[in-house]
C-alpha cells in the first residue's frame, strides 16, 4: 500500500526570515492605517462641515490600498535578489503581505 508524499522541507536562512518579517510588519502597519483613515472619514461624513476632510481621508485610504501591491512586489523583488545571490533557498510563498 502506497502512502502519500513525504514532508516538504524548505531551507530558509535567517536573513530571508528577517526580510519576510519586515515586509509583513510594513503590510500590517499599512492595513491598520487604511482602516483608521476609512473609519475617521466615515465619521466625518456625519457632519456637513467635515465632509471635505472625510473625502480627503477616503482618498488617502484609497492610495494606501494601492500601496499594498507595491509592498508585495517590493518583497518579491527583494527575495528574488537575495535568492539569486545563492544565500536563500526557499521559494516565494503566497502570503498576502
Amino acid at each position: 500500500m502506497e502512502s502519500g508524499p513525504g514532508p516538504v522541507i524548505i531551507h530558509m536562512g535567517p536573513e530571508e526570515l528577517v526580510i519576510r518579517h519586515r515586509y509583513e510588519v510594513l503590510s500590517i502597519a499599512n492595513d491598520i492605517l487604511i482602516g483608521i483613515w476609512f473609519v475617521i472619514g466615515s465619521f466625518f461624513f456625519f457632519s456637513e462641515t467635515l465632509t471635505f476632510a472625510g473625502t480627503c481621508l477616503f482618498v488617502i485610504g484609497s492610495v494606501e490600498m494601492l500601496i499594498r501591491p507595491v509592498i508585495r512586489l517590493a518583497r518579491s523583488v527583494h527575495l528574488r535578489r537575495y535568492q539569486a545571490t545563492g544565500s536563500g533557498g526557499a521559494t516565494e510563498t503566497g502570503y498576502d503581505f
